[in-house]
């Protein structure tokens, strides 16, 4: 992969000045010029400038002007001020004021100009690293509190609901009702065996390296919704199947596992249960770019103002999920981690459509 080009936005009042620096730098960096602040103001909302040269003696604006007035809302290029004038005072505004990181005087030595731009980018590159690292300790230290606050009440729920009608079981002996209580105990341990397998998800997803392998997306599809076999209600539901793959199609297996198991879960169990005519539609088309897959039930359906909340961790949309939260973040990770995207599509009462794009990954192996 080629080596990103350094853009620079070079700002000065003198047409001149603009045309030799675009001529002595246009080979090694992209180069935008400007004439006025306002020019300058209009290529940073459009590109993503790394470097920003500016002029002092500007006439409507100085350069230390034009950085202070800029900080705020692109606080990210590095800052570099040109003058003909040994002004100390304008230095030091500058460095306070609009923060620059080099002050060169003019005519510029081109060598030293470029040794300029070069410590500036490797600056701009080892600041936006920290902030992404930063941006993602922040969210991944909200989720571990969420996780630790959710992960103890949904772990002790289902044990004390078993220990309680194991208590209740052994004081009615052999009561009618026994089979009941033996139900529930079966249902409350299975919800903790769902919870527990989601942690597992969790954690694989967020530690192990993609891994792209040769994808047979019918088969895949076959052994999930067999591993729901033992839902009450899968057996009422007509499931409808289509898988479109003429060719081999690469990309992380494990996830794409995450994927399928947490969307057909859901649509089997928050089907409606006045509904007659339970139905799931599957619809899996594989091409030599993307594969896009397609799950839509006539279930209980979401909300409209709960749609943009159902990939958070923890996040239930409705009071009759059994869930625990956290199946639908864990397939927006896998989506993002194949570089795919999703979408839904869902009305409450009606049903919901989730439509999954997976680009094909041959062109890694």
């Amino acid at each position: 992969m080629d080596k990103e080009k350094i853009k620079i936005l070079y700002i000065d009042d003198e047409p001149v000045n603009l045309t030799i620096f675009k001529a002595g730098f246009r080979f090694d960096y992209d180069v935008y010029t400007a004439e006025s602040a306002k020019e300058g103001i209009a290529i940073l909302n459009r590109e993503n400038i790394h470097v920003i040269i500016a002029d002092q003696r500007m006439p409507q604006i100085t350069g230390v002007e034009f950085f202070a007035s800029i900080l705020h809302e692109f606080p990210d290029p590095m800052r570099i001020l040109m003058t003909a004038y040994a002004d100390i005072e304008a230095v030091i505004a500058a460095i306070n004021a609009g923060q620059i990181y080099r002050y060169l005087k003019k005519p510029w030595d081109i060598e030293e100009l470029k040794v300029a731009i070069e410590n500036a980018y490797e600056i701009y590159c080892s600041r936006k690293e920290l902030k992404d690292t930063n941006a993602l300790l922040s969210k991944t230290n909200e989720e571990l509190n969420r996780f630790v606050y959710s992960a103890s009440h949904d772990l002790k729920a289902p044990i004390m609901s078993v220990l309680g009608l194991l208590k209740v079981a052994e004081l009615e002996g052999a009561n009618k009702d026994v089979d009941k209580f033996f139900r529930m105990i079966t249902s409350s341990v299975m919800q903790l065996d769902v919870f527990i397998h989601n942690i597992i998800n969790y954690y694989k997803n967020s530690r192990m390296v993609e891994v792209v392998n040769p994808i047979d997306f019918k088969k895949l599809f076959i052994e999930t919704l067999d591993s729901y076999s033992h839902l009450e209600n899968k057996a009422a539901i007509d499931i409808n199947l289509q898988v479109v793959q003429p060719l081999a199609f690469f990309t992380d297996e494990f996830r794409v596992r995450v994927i399928l198991n947490n969307l057909l879960s859901n649509a089997i169990k928050y089907q409606r249960r006045d509904e007659p005519h339970k139905k799931i539609d599957l619809l899996c088309t594989a091409n030599a770019e993307v594969c896009t897959i397609s799950i839509q039930d006539n279930g209980i359906g979401i909300k409209t103002e709960y749609l943009e909340n159902i990939y958070k961790m923890f996040y239930r949309a409705t009071r009759e999920s059994t869930g625990s939260g956290i199946g639908l973040y864990i397939v927006k990770e896998a989506v993002e981690r194949v570089n795919g995207t999703i979408e839904v599509i869902s009305e409450e009462n009606i049903g919901t459509t989730f439509i999954i794009n997976i680009p094909n990954r041959v062109q890694s192996i």
